[in-house]
């Protein structure tokens, strides 16, 4: 077994979440929430606010830890047991720019709803649902206006 940490980010600006859409060799495809491994010496909300800015443009700040999500995959050699630590994070405008290079052909900010339906896996939109949890409970106590 090959046992992988990712972190990432659920970036809100205005109410809307950023999504990309991916699409690797017609193998893969679907819309998920921008994330990536852990690189050696590097500290989680490191590898969060890097990958959400690699994978999407976008220059985003941490608002507070989400939790994590665990989850396992097959690949020819092996299975894959990856971790994924989650970080709510806001972002300064509604520009993104999907990195082509990791096969993120679109990328956009959606209303939760949207969100929720076009994500393509269960444990992103259970994390999605935690993370707008905790978006509304700061807009409600006022604390949300401030970021950023």
């Amino acid at each position: 077994m090959i046992e992988t940490v990712s972190c990432g980010g659920i970036v809100i600006f205005r109410g809307k979440i950023l999504l990309l859409y991916k699409n690797y060799k017609n193998k893969y495809d679907g819309w998920v929430l921008p994330k990536g491994t852990v690189e050696p010496g590097e500290e989680y909300p490191e590898t969060a606010l890097r990958e959400v800015r690699e994978e999407t443009g976008v220059r985003a700040e941490i608002v507070k830890y989400i939790g994590r999500s665990v989850y396992s995959f097959a690949v020819p050699e092996d299975t894959v047991e990856k971790e994924v630590h989650w970080y709510l994070m806001s972002a300064e405008n509604y520009h993104s720019r999907p990195q082509r290079e990791e096969f993120f052909l679109d990328s956009g900010y959606y209303k939760y709803h949207e969100a929720w339906h076009l994500l393509k896996f269960a444990n992103e939109k259970q994390i999605l649902e935690q993370a707008y949890s905790g978006y509304q409970d700061l807009r409600r106590k006022g604390k949300w206006d401030g970021v950023f």
